[in-house]
């Protein structure tokens, strides 16, 4: 039986990170008794292994909610947790593709913070009715009134009518679900029209092949229709039409208005492109939806299997990943001293970091990732651009004109009282200040930063000069032309592709000297002297000498003349310098990983 439309509410809920987000879902889910006591588990949406022990949400969720309103009316409510931090972004701009209404939480101690506003621009962006949700109202530090104050300064949006909850302790629930109802619009779609439905999310299940989310827009979607993919322009049977509860419940139709999953024995990743439009195959709609605007890898790094005999099972575990994940790209590639691997592109260090940790979780790989890096433009003298994703590519300084590397524009919410060492970390990057304004007691500073100089670890030394008090998100503010060259890096004059890196003139110096002497302790000495360097172009800017093991080759001499020892000892030296002629440095892989691991250490 399918709802009326007047009664079904589509919603995701938006914030910052921390404020509150999948345990205000969790007592939504629990108050209109989707799940009994007993299955109630902390962070019910967050099922990942990952989310739960990072205490973090990665993928949207979805659950359908029955709740009988004061009026006596059943509604039906279509709910969407989302993810709170920056990398996570396009999962954001998805979900709110597929609704009508967002709620907005703020932490009552906290206040409004960079991410906040960035996912409130999302849903104003999408035409949402938006309802301000302040949360952890039971806490000692909440302060409601400066919270609301700073929503209608901040963001521009009316906060006295605010809901105040407690997400933990359950109070101001009931009048969340009644402001929902009253405020939040109904769908709208005609559900004679042929089936229109948009294709939000696609995930791999061992035993179902790949399942979607969709949302209806018009029309309505049955069992055993027949289906078409307009993007994939591909033909498939509806297997199994149902929602989630947030179990998985087959219900066998979908209207106009309702969210749901949707499986047709597809085994191919390829089939199903996130923002596809589905149709039916008979009565086709007259337009494919917009979609979705394809995202843009911000950061790149290349990640080889261990054992080189994984290769295989490293491009099937990506696929099932970029399946799960539309935001994941990647291409094969090789390299001389790793072999074989893939170049992949992410949205940040944190989601790089997740893939990786799930590539070695969920499909028992051992990885050797390397330094992660950006988009650079490069301009040729012939007038011709090309991308450069993998700083061992770049070609020789003689034929290039110029180089342009990727700005971002950063908003940073920092306390008063921090303000000095965030500026100076900002300076230290060479950034542009744009803006500076106060919110109460805390400053919103706004900043010009080359992207190769976030992608380290910009973030940590953000949250540790701020004792985890600042907030930070940023967007792609276009390229720019800068003094950068490659710093390669040589062992015993061999260079080491996995180690290249695109650094500023001015910076240059400074990295290749932290990295000789990381490798200095990393590589295990050889029976002959290796000179490890950087340099840039035929020019060496740092050099490390890591000395020879040494034979004692006089121990069998008991007194007796010098000169036989001094003898020995020549002998001794012609043969280091042969070897040192033939040697080769046989690094190993753990050095790889600790040498990349090198952030800006201070």
């Amino acid at each position: 039986m399918t709802t009326e439309q007047k009664y079904i509410r589509n919603f995701a809920i938006i914030a910052h990170i921390d404020h509150g987000k999948s345990t205000l879902a969790d007592r939504l889910i629990q108050t209109c008794g989707a799940l009994s006591e007993r299955e109630m588990t902390e962070q019910v949406l967050d099922n990942m292994e990952l989310e739960q022990e990072r205490g973090i949400t990665i993928k949207a969720q979805t659950v359908r909610l029955l709740y009988n309103a004061k009026d006596g009316k059943e509604y039906q409510l279509n709910l969407m947790d989302t993810p709170g931090h920056v990398d996570f972004a396009y999962e954001v701009s998805r979900s709110l593709a597929a609704c009508e209404g967002s709620l907005l939480v703020v932490d009552a101690t906290q206040g409004v913070e960079a991410q906040t506003l960035a996912n409130v621009y999302q849903a104003i962006d999408n035409n949402h009715e938006i309802i301000p949700v302040i949360n952890k109202i039971d806490l000692p530090a909440a302060d409601v009134e400066r919270v609301k104050q700073q929503i209608e300064d901040v963001i521009g949006i009316d906060a006295s009518n605010a809901i105040e909850v407690s997400a933990k302790t359950g109070i101001g629930i009931e009048d969340l679900l009644e402001e929902i109802v009253k405020r939040l619009p109904a769908p709208v779609g005609d559900r004679e029209k042929p089936l229109k439905a948009l294709l939000v999310d696609s995930w791999y299940d061992a035993y179902l092949g790949v399942v979607i989310l969709l949302r209806v827009f018009e029309g309505v979607l049955k069992e055993n229709d027949k289906l078409r993919f307009m993007k994939a322009e591909v033909t498939h049977e509806a297997d199994r039409v149902g929602v989630f509860t947030p179990k998985l419940e087959q219900i066998g139709i979908l209207s106009a208005g309702e969210m749901g999953y949707l499986t047709c024995a597809i085994k191919s990743i390829s089939e199903t492109k996130i923002g596809d439009t589905i149709t039916h195959e008979k009565n086709l709609c007259n337009e494919p939806l917009e979609g979705f605007k394809p995202s843009i890898p911000m950061v790149f790094c290349s990640l080889f299997p261990v054992d080189a005999s994984d290769y295989e099972k490293l491009r099937d575990s990506l696929g099932k990943l970029a399946l799960n994940d539309a935001s994941l790209h990647f291409e094969a590639e090789s390299s001389t001293a790793l072999g074989l691997g893939y170049r992949c592109g992410f949205l940040g260090l944190l989601h790089m970091e997740i893939i990786q940790e799930r590539l070695e979780r969920e499909f028992d790989l051992d990885l050797i990732p390397t330094a992660p890096s950006v988009v650079y433009h490069i301009y040729m003298n012939k007038g011709n651009m090309i991308e450069l994703y993998n700083p061992a590519d770049m070609p020789d300084v003689v034929l290039i004109d110029r180089i342009e590397e990727p700005w971002i524009k950063a908003t940073i919410f920092v306390p008063d009282d921090y303000l000095g060492g965030i500026l100076q970390l900002c300076q230290e990057r060479r950034g542009v200040q744009i803006e500076l304004t106060y919110v109460g007691s805390r400053a919103m500073v706004i900043y010009r930063l080359p992207l190769n100089e976030i992608v380290f670890d910009f973030y940590d030394r953000l949250k540790s000069i701020s004792r985890g008090y600042a907030s930070f998100d940023y967007e792609l503010d276009g390229y720019t032309e800068g003094d950068l060259v490659k710093m390669s890096i040589l062992v015993n004059s061999e260079p080491v592709d996995a180690l290249a890196m695109i650094v500023h003139r001015s910076q240059a110096e400074r990295r290749g000297r932290q990295l000789c002497e990381r490798l200095k302790e990393l590589i295990p000495r050889q029976m002959f002297k290796i000179a490890i360097q950087a340099a840039i172009g035929g020019k060496i800017i740092a050099r490390e000498t890591l000395s020879a093991l040494r034979k004692d080759v006089t121990a069998k001499c008991y007194g007796g003349d010098i000169s036989r020892k001094r003898k020995l000892l020549e002998k001794q030296k012609k043969g280091k310098k042969k070897m040192r002629q033939y040697g080769n440095v046989e690094i190993p892989q753990s050095a790889f990983i600790a040498a990349l691991k090198m952030g800006d250490d201070k």
